[in-house]
């Protein structure tokens, strides 16, 4: 009987496997209609009964803007173009700040808040951290640097039912994500710790410095430069 039951265990985690490599191989093409986040928050509003309407239009590749993406890359994750999905002396940097007390330090690459955002739910179990490195591995293995950051973009919460860029633009400053400002784009990268508590429209001093911070981050990155030499390793 145990034997049995192994077996059908591993058939069931083989057979899994299998579809999450599926569905992450079709996301390479196929803009994701939704996410697990956004699923998260729609049920959250129903068990409150406080009612939440979701904000998303997609924004492929191509008309996403530069100062967007940069801004993005040099608030939460400025070895991007170089790690495959993990960045270890984050993660090792993070453990022992958390180790001494005080607020907690995420370590988290933009890869992972992509399969997080994407496949998971939001809680801090074991189970979940487990699943979020294989769906990182997944998306690393699958999808060029580009397309991390273009699902990115368009799936990041900025604030009560806003999803992906296009409908941030739109709420907080009026305008299509192409046609944000470089100051627009770094304040909306500056609130990504706490959308739902930070306003990229009505910034506070914090959010301001940090907005300058990471337009000089932008400049020492080498600006959109960046990403015309990121690496692209997968076929």
């Amino acid at each position: 009987m145990f034997r049995s039951l192994t077996r059908r265990l591993l058939k069931l985690a083989l057979y899994l496997g299998l579809a999450s490599m599926g569905l992450v191989l079709m996301l390479r093409w196929v803009p994701p209609p939704f996410t697990a986040l956004m699923i998260e928050r729609k049920i959250d509003s129903w068990r409150t009964g406080e009612a939440i309407d979701l904000e998303r239009d997609w924004r492929p590749w191509a008309e996403l803007p530069g100062n967007l993406k940069m801004s993005v890359i040099a608030a939460e994750d400025q070895k991007f173009a170089e790690h495959w999905g993990f960045d270890f002396a984050a993660i090792r940097a993070a453990i022992e700040h958390n180790e001494e007390g005080g607020s907690l330090r995420g370590a988290s690459t933009l890869s992972q808040q992509v399969a997080k955002n994407l496949f998971l739910w939001s809680d801090r179990s074991w189970l979940r951290k487990g699943l979020e490195v294989w769906f990182t591995a997944l998306i690393e293995l699958f999808w060029p640097k580009q397309r991390i950051l273009e699902v990115y973009l368009n799936s990041v919460e900025w604030g009560d039912g806003i999803f992906g860029a296009e409908a941030a633009a739109r709420r907080h400053f009026d305008k299509g994500a192409p046609d944000l400002s470089d100051r627009q784009a770094s304040l909306l990268a500056a609130v990504l710790p706490n959308p739902r508590e930070w306003s990229a429209s009505r910034p506070t001093a914090y959010i301001e410095r940090r907005a300058r911070w990471i337009r000089q981050q932008i400049r020492q990155l080498g600006g959109t430069n960046y990403l015309v030499e990121m690496r692209t390793p997968h076929p």
